[in-house]
This record gives C-alpha cells, structure tokens and sequence, in this order.
C-alpha cells in the first residue's frame, strides 16, 4: 500500500465523519463548518494522491480502480446530503450521478477491450466546479453575492457535467462502435 493508495484510502474514511458533521443534528452551528474542513481536505488529497502516483511512478491497478470510486463517493455523498439539507435540486443531483453512472460503465466496456480512457480537460473542470458549489452550498453563508456565487457554480456544475459527457462519448465513439 503505497502512499498514493493511502491517501485514497483515507478519503473514503473521512466520507462517513463528512456526513455525519453535515447532517447529525448534533453540532447545529458548527457541523457545517466542520464537514467543510473534512470535505476540502478529502478533495485536497485527490489532488495529491494523483501527483504523487505520477511523479513517482507509483501508480497502481489498485489506484486506478479505487480513486475514481472514492471521487465519486465523496461527491455524491456531499450531493445527496445537499438534497436532504434542501440546498440543492434533486434533479440536478439525478443528472451528475447519472453521468457518473455512465462514464464509469463506459469505462468498464472500454477496459474490456484494453482501452484506457484518461480524464479530459472537461472532466477536470468540472470536478473543479463541483467541489466548489458542493463548498459553497455548505457554507451557505447568507448573502447575497455568497448566494449568487452558490447559484452560479451549480448551473456551471451541472453545465460540465453535461459537457464532459457529451465530449467523453464523442471523443470515445468506437469504443461504442466496437459493441454493436
């Protein structure tokens, strides 16, 4: 277990202390500042373990199957407990875990035929704008600029999100081509 997997692993074990500071009605004032702090620095070690992995040759069939899974997991967990706390629509949350769904199945069929496809610019961003609205929406500090900045990184969000899968799909056409 190398320190890249580590820092993967540690992820997915602060997913449960995340959620339990955003929603258990323990902590009403702070809890949320708490789940904020865990959940940056969980996506602060996405960051770091995928630099790590690269720069020292350390990655893994572990890494490669278990960072994807931990991304995922910590930002739908943060979505769903947003649509529970009502800061955010379902419907948007139904569209970013659908597209996770489907990226992911995309990829299985791809790797049954030896094709890696790596993350694109598009991907990137909008796991970037994700995490920002997912912060934001947190915090819901009541002002009005805080506010619209909250209501703008969702719309650019679920925009991405759209885009990068339309692009994934494009740009990996005969993977699909290769099924039929």
């Amino acid at each position: 277990m190398n320190l890249p997997n580590k820092l993967t692993m540690f992820r997915v074990i602060l997913i449960p202390f995340f959620v339990f500071f955003l929603l258990a009605p323990y902590f009403p004032e702070n809890g949320k500042y708490i789940a904020t702090v865990i959940f940056i620095i969980a996506s602060l070690t996405d960051l770091l373990d995928g630099k790590i992995a690269r720069k020292y040759n350390l990655v893994t069939n572990f890494g490669k199957f278990m960072d994807p899974l931990a991304d995922k997991l910590l930002v739908c967990s943060a979505l769903i407990c947003l649509v529970e706390t009502k800061q955010l629509a379902a419907w948007i949350v139904i569209i970013i875990i659908a597209r996770e769904f489907i990226i992911s199945g995309f990829r299985l069929i791809a790797a049954e035929h030896q094709i890696v496809i790596a993350a694109s610019y598009w991907g990137k961003f909008k796991t970037t704008f994700q995490m920002l609205m997912i912060i934001v929406l947190i915090l819901d500090i009541q002002n009005p600029i805080f506010q619209i900045l909250g209501t703008a990184f969702t719309y650019i969000a679920l925009a991405l999100t759209i885009i990068s899968l339309i692009d994934y799909l494009y740009k990996n056409k005969e993977v699909i081509k290769e099924q039929n």
